[in-house]
């Protein structure tokens, strides 16, 4: 947990999760910190649902102690999953969330590293945080959605 974020008078904390807004406008912009234990993209989806915010992007760095990967298998249209059972740095996690048949889905893609310096990446399927995520996330416009895409198997981001 990032100590100062508690200090600020307009920050909050529900679900074990601290956040603070930082830009009221149009497009308002949050700052998520996430603790030890808790998984990122429960926590990511929680927020957003709680909020209603049916659109938005993110960036993140941090830590995970567990995390599983997918890479996106165009011949069975699945993730082949890669699970990394160890402290590893969070690089890099860019995504987004939109809203697919009234459910809530956070795409996420990551770059971590281990100690030695060797860096894996690939579609965040799960990642317990130890000990923090420091996660910026922006509401984007609500056109923004998806539809099922039949080539790909997947739903995908239509404009």
């Amino acid at each position: 947990m990032l100590t100062g974020i508690k200090k600020l008078s307009n920050s909050k904390r529900t679900n074990n999760m601290n956040f603070k807004l930082l830009n009221d406008d149009k497009q308002k912009t949050f700052a998520i910190i996430l603790e030890s234990g808790e998984e990122a993209i429960e926590q990511i989806m929680t927020f957003a649902r709680e909020r209603k915010i049916a659109a938005s992007q993110f960036t993140a760095i941090g830590a995970f102690s567990k995390t599983t990967v997918g890479f996106f298998d165009f011949s069975i249209k699945d993730y082949k999953k890669i699970n990394f059972n160890q402290q590893m740095e969070v690089l890099s996690l860019t995504g987004d969330i939109t809203v697919f048949k009234d459910e809530y889905k956070v795409h996420g893609h990551i770059v971590l590293a281990k100690e030695d310096g060797s860096a894996y990446g690939g579609h965040l399927m799960k990642g317990t945080v130890h000990p923090t995520l420091e996660i910026i996330l922006t509401e984007s416009p609500v056109y923004l959605q998806r539809k099922m895409d039949k080539e790909a198997g997947i739903p995908l981001i239509k404009i």
